[in-house]
């Protein structure tokens, strides 16, 4: 990709950086599926290969296993709040995958998971928006400097993608506000 324009630098530490903050967000709403799917552990499989690799370990094809179980684990979810929390365990897998291309779409790779957890949170708490912006606000929280760094080398996050993409706008928003230290 030398030459390209539209790569962008990235590391294995933003890597990982990026991985932590997912499965960090991932985590908080993983009781969720459990709740609806008791016996599927595909979605706590998936959160545990991403802290894995966030804390030094490979990216390889257990990483990716993990992503798509979980993503196969939310077609079967009988709740949207369940089907959210296991898309939100299979973004954090997949965050350790992201691009260095400077495309809006990348930014689901970042910020995916936070808002698979916004989402499942808002549903699980029957309050409207109010509660998946108090959880974009407690995600936007949790995301180091370092992960405000990598995103901002990225475009905003993209239009579209319903409900779950209105709060990965938001939580991008905040985490590019110039009122934000990195």
């Amino acid at each position: 990709m030398a030459g390209d324009e539209r790569a962008i630098e990235l590391s294995k530490q933003d890597l990982r950086a990026v991985t932590a903050f997912a499965a960090a967000c991932a985590e908080t709403v993983l009781a969720v599926f459990e709740a609806d799917q008791p016996g599927d552990s595909r979605p706590r499989v998936a959160v545990e290969a991403a802290w894995e690799f966030a804390r030094g370990g490979e990216r390889g094809k257990a990483l990716r296993d993990t992503a798509w179980a979980a993503l196969k684990a939310a077609g079967g979810a009988q709740t949207l709040a369940a089907g959210e929390a296991a898309r939100a365990a299979m973004s954090a897998a997949a965050a350790a995958y992201l691009h260095p291309l400077a495309e809006a779409t990348q930014v689901k790779h970042i910020l995916g998971a936070a808002a698979h957890a916004a989402a499942a949170a808002e549903t699980v708490a029957g309050r409207g928006p109010q509660a998946g912006a108090e959880h974009v606000g407690r995600a936007a929280r949790r995301a180091s400097p370092a992960v405000v760094h990598v995103l901002k080398r990225f475009p905003a996050a993209p239009g579209g993608g319903g409900r779950v993409g209105e709060l990965m706008r938001i939580l991008d928003d905040d985490l590019r506000s110039p009122a934000r230290a990195e």
